[in-house]
């Protein structure tokens, strides 16, 4: 999942995520919320838990969401007791008191998410998956619609709405979404995440008020990545100075860099580098370097760590320092330097072929053409 536990994070979504361990660099604005809420007082009716991947709001979210409508939470401040009636409603995802959109991010049993995955994969073809997938996280008109009976039933209780990715809601579900921000319901909370609030709607954001989630002490995220990994990558000892790479890479955010070093491509940067220098001196052929590579990563993780090199590699040509400090990128590009239209070509290049795998599109072709490609960057 790559924010759950932190839509990039380390675990499945699940049930569990409602009861997990709070992250260090939450427990600040935890205790602020839950506070005010033992004290009887308020909390705003609409909150936006915004900001990359990796980070963990979504955990965060789904915690607050169980302590809420735990039956327990006077005497359980650190977080939902996980053994109420609440509490096993939430486990089993039929809590009356909880509406999400869209549906799919609903936390479910790890159970159920397999054998909804094993369906999906015998009962559709790639294509329509991933179409279906994409759609699945789209929030319509009818959808917020059909949240106005639960948030305008009165007299019921506390009751909370989750809406997910709102950056993907259609304008005019954005539109209905409005009339419920301007006319806050007693005890109805909206809780909005979202991984490019950029895209939110100007007049959604000025009503609701955004949670302090994206600062996190760089010592503090250095312990958290380094306890996480156990001090290795790949069974290979790390470094503190490796760790401080990830947490760069990864623009800070601690579960996006644990997400990163288990990656199956990030140990093979040098080896993308020696295949690109044997490339474009034609000492390995486009074919030969395309059957290696097949071997190696799927087409869609060789994207990911060419992506990245990419990224480096335009750093140093603009005279900035390279991110990743272990592959002696700096060196390299001293004896060649590829020009900005090549970059950019390259970089076209992998954003052709994730289009072209949306289509169903052999990796075997578009490994082919990429490495063709890479041999002239």
């Amino acid at each position: 999942m790559s924010d759950e536990t932190g839509n990039t994070g380390t675990a499945d979504i699940n049930d569990g995520i409602y009861f997990a361990p709070l992250l260090p660099w939450q427990q600040s604005l935890w205790s602020q919320l839950t506070e005010r809420v033992l004290q009887q007082q308020s909390l705003p009716h609409a909150l936006l838990a915004a900001g990359m991947q990796g980070m963990g709001k979504r955990a965060f979210v789904w915690r607050l969401v169980a302590w809420l409508l735990c039956r327990s939470r006077d005497s359980h401040p650190i977080g939902a007791c996980g053994t109420c009636e609440s509490c096993q409603w939430l486990r089993s995802g039929t809590h009356p008191s909880l509406q999400v959109l869209p549906l799919v991010s609903m936390p479910i049993s790890a159970e159920h998410a397999d054998n909804k995955e094993k369906s999906n994969s015998t009962a559709k073809d790639k294509k329509s998956s991933k179409t279906a997938s994409n759609s699945a996280l789209k929030t319509k008109i009818d959808d917020i619609r059909a949240l106005q009976p639960f948030i305008y039933q009165g007299g019921q209780g506390m009751r909370i709405c989750v809406l997910d990715h709102a950056e993907k809601m259609t304008i005019a579900a954005a539109n209905a979404l409005l009339k419920t921000l301007e006319e806050p319901q007693a005890q109805v909370h909206l809780f909005l995440i979202s991984d490019t609030p950029a895209q939110l709607l100007p007049t959604i954001k000025s009503r609701v008020q955004q949670l302090a989630l994206q600062t996190i002490e760089p010592a503090i995220a250095v312990d958290y990545v380094t306890g996480e990994l156990g001090h290795t990558i790949n069974r290979e000892a790390v470094s503190t100075s490796a760790i401080q790479q990830l947490i760069q890479l990864a623009n800070g955010a601690p579960l996006a860099a644990i997400a990163l070093a288990q990656a199956p491509w990030y140990s093979k940067r040098a080896l993308w580098l020696t295949t690109w220098q044997a490339l474009r001196s034609g000492k390995r052929s486009s074919i030969a370097a395309s059957d290696y590579w097949q071997n190696q990563l799927n087409i869609a993780e060789f994207i990911q760590l060419s992506e990245l090199m990419l990224l480096d590699m335009r750093r140093v040509c603009l005279g900035l320092s390279e991110l990743q400090k272990d592959v002696n990128l700096s060196a390299l590009l001293e004896t060649y330097q590829p020009t900005d239209n090549g970059l950019e070509a390259f970089a076209n290049s992998l954003q052709q072929t994730k289009i072209a795998l949306q289509q169903n599109v052999q990796e075997k072709f578009a490994y082919d053409k990429l490495m063709q490609e890479l041999a002239y960057l």
